[in-house]
């Protein structure tokens, strides 16, 4: 457990964090959270929506309801065109301006090579527009057979708001995906099986998420060269010691900062990062 006094290193004892930070071979996996620090709505909006879009208020309707209720809402319409509108419209409002984020600048900033995010909003996109460096959309497979050299992949797998086909959002969407066969699942277990993983924006309580990080440790399981596996991370910012043993045992090593909230916790933790990316590059030397 790491406490956030000050100047102390969050980074003291990671060492194989900074490295493949440093070596850029760390794959970042972003979660909600990071879009809820623009101060944008969490999925309790969209849980009211579809209630009043289906003619139910239901008290007892809650974030983890909304698959099926996103189940029924395609059953009624057909499509999830407005669905999918309104949420665009709700998600990237004109208030926001990705330039007072420091979260999104620093992750641009850091460099990683690969990003993953479940989230459908464009704002991780949008930071790097904001900061002119290159990126690569993947939110399908015919986004995988695309390359652009020296650009950050940005993996959507949830989906992405410009293909409605793309979204993970019904419950028989999430079905498919706990197979976890699809392309953007293939591409995920080979990125897994080379590199270390920092997961930011996650709550354990959401099934989800844990369900992933289990799949990710069956991959290893079996295998006799298991004590090789790159260890993941995650960030948090509450002691919680049976969530911590669990996650160890899954390969992944929690980064508790107590005192923070979630977005200001991820946001120090990037800083530092960023700093030991800084840190380790070769000076230029002056030619004589």
């Amino acid at each position: 457990m790491r406490r956030a006094s000050p100047g102390t290193s969050l980074l003291e004892g990671l060492e194989p964090l900074i490295e493949a930070v440093q070596q850029k071979r760390l794959i970042l996996f972003v979660g909600g959270g990071a879009s809820q620090n623009l101060g944008l709505p969490d999925f309790t909006a969209l849980v009211k929506h579809l209630a009043q879009e289906l003619g139910t208020e239901q008290p007892a309707l809650a974030y983890p309801d909304y698959p099926i209720i996103a189940e029924a809402y395609l059953l009624k319409h057909g499509k999830l065109g407005p669905l999918r509108s309104w949420m665009d419209l709700t998600w990237h409002p004109n208030s926001v301006s990705i330039a007072d984020s420091e979260l999104h600048r620093l992750i641009v900033e850091i460099g990683f090579s690969t990003i993953y995010t479940t989230n459908y909003d464009r704002w991780l996109e949008r930071a790097f527009e904001q900061y002119k460096k290159p990126f690569h959309k993947i939110a399908n497979v015919a986004d995988l057979t695309q390359h652009a050299a020296g650009a950050t992949e940005i993996i959507k797998f949830h989906g992405d708001f410009e293909d409605d086909e793309s979204l993970v959002l019904t419950e028989s969407s999430y079905f498919q995906r706990m197979l976890f066969e699809s392309p953007l699942d293939l591409r995920l277990r080979s990125d897994s099986l080379a590199r270390p993983i920092l997961f930011i924006g996650y709550s354990l309580h959401d099934i989800n998420t844990r369900y992933l990080l289990f799949r990710l440790q069956e991959l290893w399981r079996n295998s006799v060269y298991g004590n090789q596996r790159p260890l993941s991370y995650i960030v948090m910012n509450q002691h919680d010691l049976p969530q911590e043993a669990v996650l160890r045992s899954r390969g992944v090593i929690p980064i508790v900062l107590e005192n923070l909230d979630a977005g200001e916790a991820v946001t120090r933790l990037l800083r530092e990062l960023s700093n030991s990316v800084s840190k380790a590059k070769p000076k230029k030397t002056s030619s004589s």
